[in-house]
């Protein structure tokens, strides 16, 4: 399990982490979500111990990460894909971190074949494309079996395929009982993939829920369609609904649920043709949590066009 405690990072004068708190249970992909500048990577170093924090505590499995004997076999982590020396082997990269922390040779080739990347083992990684380096680096968390693990964006410069690949493999993972901790900007993916949601902004917390919750949180109305629209709508504002039109002749409705429009239209005699609940979309749902939170937002410029307005997180 990862626990972050009242959790404060400064950097100088800047604040990049603010009495932060949350778990991270097992059983479960948990997205980990904010602007950039919110916090996130620096929540990651922090819980990995190549960051120190001002105050508070940032715990694996009930201890430091700093403490444990042989963090890979507990701990997997890819917070840079990019962070191997290039003239190296791949199959060597991840030998010596095998070596380092007594796990058996047979096991890199294990998880080569694991990520696609059998084909590659004895080529240099400084040819490696940013997609192969993402699954290298996937690879050498995966190495000690460890039953959490965190990833910084890690379908970065992965094809489609590469992306369907590591949703799979998440999902998996979870379902194995392990602790998922999955920091993206992409919100479709995180939509597909996660579970529960963490979101921060500015360094603080400011939503830990499930996917569904949000949704439900971000309620759109239900969408009705009906051949007697106008009839409609004086029935169901009468009924105590707000009822606005929309584009391709369907109505939004709010304030009445599925049954009571159904009960409204069939008192009065009104073919239904849809009755729809809708939600917001996970994108739609962040948006509107962080609006404020982002560290560089857009304006409108003097000449009609954006202008890029900045913020200090």
């Amino acid at each position: 399990m990862i626990e972050v405690r009242e959790l404060t990072k400064r950097y100088g004068a800047t604040t990049a982490v603010d009495r932060l708190s949350f778990v991270v249970r097992p059983g479960a992909v948990t997205g980990f979500l904010g602007p950039n500048g919110a916090g996130k990577s620096t929540t990651m170093r922090v819980l990995l111990g190549l960051d120190a924090a001002a105050s508070g505590e940032a715990l694996v499995n009930g201890g430091r990460y700093t403490e444990l004997r042989r963090p890979m076999r507990e701990v997997g982590a890819l917070l840079d894909a990019g962070a191997v020396h290039g003239g190296r082997r791949a199959f060597d990269h991840l030998g010596w971190l095998a070596r380092s922390n007594g796990i058996a040779a047979r096991r890199v080739t294990e998880v080569m074949e694991q990520v696609g990347l059998a084909g590659a083992a004895r080529k240099r990684v400084g040819g490696f494309s940013l997609g192969m380096r993402q699954r290298l680096g996937i690879a050498a968390a995966l190495l000690g079996d460890p039953g959490v693990l965190m990833f910084d964006e890690p379908v970065n410069g992965l094809d489609p395929d590469g992306v369907r690949w590591i949703r799979e493999l998440m999902r998996a993972l979870a379902a194995e009982g392990r602790t998922v901790l999955i920091s993206s900007h992409l919100m479709s993916e995180m939509e597909l993939t996660a579970d529960r949601l963490i979101v921060i902004g500015r360094g603080r917390l400011i939503a830990d829920t499930s996917v569904r919750e949000l949704a439900d949180r971000f309620e759109r109305g239900i969408r009705v369609r009906s051949p007697r629209q106008a009839d409609l709508t004086a029935a169901l504002t009468a009924a105590g609904g707000g009822v606005e039109a929309m584009p391709g002749g369907t109505l939004t409705v709010t304030g009445l649920d599925v049954a009571a429009i159904g009960d409204t239209a069939a008192a009065n005699g009104i073919p239904l043709y849809e009755v729809t609940p809708y939600s917001a979309s996970l994108e739609d749902a962040y948006m509107e949590l962080t609006a404020g939170s982002a560290e560089f937002g857009v304006r409108p410029g003097h000449d009609g066009g954006p202008a890029l307005e900045g913020r200090v997180s």
